[in-house]
């Protein structure tokens, strides 16, 4: 009964006292300019047009010019004439997020569309633009995540409130990666956003990669390509929003949005259809601002609450790794895990360089002895790879190198240990304890181990 009383509390409170109204003026495009509101809208602000014949259009402002509002909107302007009314919402967005939302698949307006019936609200609002927590307030990072993915787990170990961007062209894997840290996760909840995704590729998505255990401690956002630009970046927000939610409950969340890249195409729409001016590849400036916002917005909460690890993909366009989407993404995370078409063609999944990928939280993340390992395997991959040209070429003699001669009888042991299947998971320890004994190595650590190998 308590939870009905917070719930209708909530609700009434964000009824509007009364309606202001605009009209519309001008449509060009995908572009509505409104006049008529007087001093009630600013940036961000919600708009409903209503036209006479037809379903309610939402849009939100996204600039002024010559004192005309300029709206986005959400949905299709089918309908949408001269004069048409123009409802200003004052309540600003929010969602309500419950824990009953595990195991649901939501739009980018936080509404059901999975076909199980109405989605239950919670009590507690929570903005689709929270700003990131001041970081005075934040705890430090906490103990390595066990993401059941070996190339992650040891070249590559990632702490609880870590962010970390994962950099790969189309079609190399990046989204099935997702899926197995998603399903294997040791993180209480995972909130994956799929931002600007193939229509087609969603149901494979959830019914062959994240599965029925993966889906019944996620909540998955969807918004796919087809959809207007305004509500493929408000489905990055409402991941993180119901990221938020839980991290306020105390609980290690795993958030995952694939991909970050879409995100800022569909800011650069908006950016562009504001009449901002294009900037680095056409990205106006306010592309950049957002994204650090958005992404700022994972990681460690305040004493008291748990903690949103980020993992977020990137898709690099050409295979092109300093194109801007990526060098910005670059600059805000903790770490990067790139991911090479040239290792995918020759069957090795994931297709991780764990060369050029890096975790900033590595050194402290785990023990001196586990570095060691990691060490001694990097070394041992860098001198196989370097002389990789003359052994193919058979230039190489045996016994000329001792070093060289080593990595040749285990760097195939070691490409056997990266390569993962998705229904294959993998524990820290475990993953350790192999890697170990590929490089002629002990673990000699007795870490707690949850059995999941």
């Amino acid at each position: 009964m308590d939870r009905l009383s917070e719930q209708a509390v909530a609700t009434i409170s964000r009824l509007p006292v009364h309606e202001v109204y605009g009209k519309v003026t001008k449509v060009l495009g995908i572009l509505v300019e409104i006049a008529g509101f007087g001093n009630d809208l600013s940036i961000g602000a919600q708009v409903h047009l209503k036209p006479d014949k037809g379903n309610t259009v939402p849009c939100e402002v996204v600039g002024f010019r010559d004192g005309h509002a300029l709206l986005l909107p959400f949905g299709l302007l089918e309908g949408i004439s001269l004069g048409c009314p123009a409802v200003i919402q004052s309540h600003k967005a929010v969602i309500m997020p419950d824990e009953r939302w595990l195991g649901r698949v939501i739009n980018g307006m936080a509404m059901p569309i999975d076909g199980k019936g109405a989605l239950p609200q919670g009590a507690h609002p929570v903005s689709l633009r929270n700003t990131p927590p001041p970081p005075h307030s934040r705890q430090r990072m906490g103990k390595q995540l066990d993401l059941g993915v070996r190339c992650v787990n040891t070249f590559l170990a990632t702490c609880q409130g870590q962010r970390m961007g994962i950099f790969s062209g189309s079609g190399v894997g990046k989204s099935v990666l997702l899926s197995m840290m998603a399903r294997y996760t040791e993180a209480e909840v995972a909130v994956i956003g799929l931002v600007g995704e193939r229509g087609r590729e969603v149901q494979e998505f959830l019914e062959d990669d994240l599965g029925e255990e993966g889906l019944k401690k996620s909540v998955v956002v969807v918004a796919t390509g087809d959809e207007p630009a305004l509500m493929r970046r408000q489905a990055a927000y409402v991941t993180l929003s119901v990221a938020e939610h839980f991290r306020d409950q105390g609980k290690k969340v795993l958030c995952l949005i694939d991909s970050v890249t879409r995100f800022a195409m569909a800011q650069r729409e908006i950016g562009l259809s504001a009449g901002e001016p294009p900037t680095s590849k056409g990205y106006p400036p306010t592309t950049f601002g957002e994204l650090s916002r958005l992404l700022e917005r994972a990681g460690p909460g305040a004493p008291g609450q748990g903690s949103i690890t980020g993992l977020f993909a990137v898709l690099v366009e050409g295979d092109d790794t300093n194109e801007p989407v990526s060098d910005a993404v670059r600059g805000i995370v903790d770490g990067h895990i790139v991911m090479e078409r040239e290792i995918a063609d020759r069957g090795r999944y994931p297709a991780v360089n764990v060369l050029k990928s890096v975790s900033r939280s590595m050194p402290k993340a785990v023990s001196v002895r586990r570095n060691e390992i990691i060490k001694r395997a990097k070394q041992i991959i860098t001198t196989y790879e370097d002389m990789a040209e003359l052994i193919r070429l058979g230039a190489y003699r045996k016994g000329s190198d001792p070093k060289v001669d080593e990595a040749i009888g285990l760097y195939p042991h070691i490409e056997e240990f990266l390569t993962q299947n998705k229904d294959d998971c993998t524990s820290i320890n475990d993953s350790f304890s192999r890697l170990a004994d590929i490089v002629g190595m002990i673990d000699g650590v007795t870490e707690p181990d949850d059995g999941r190998s």
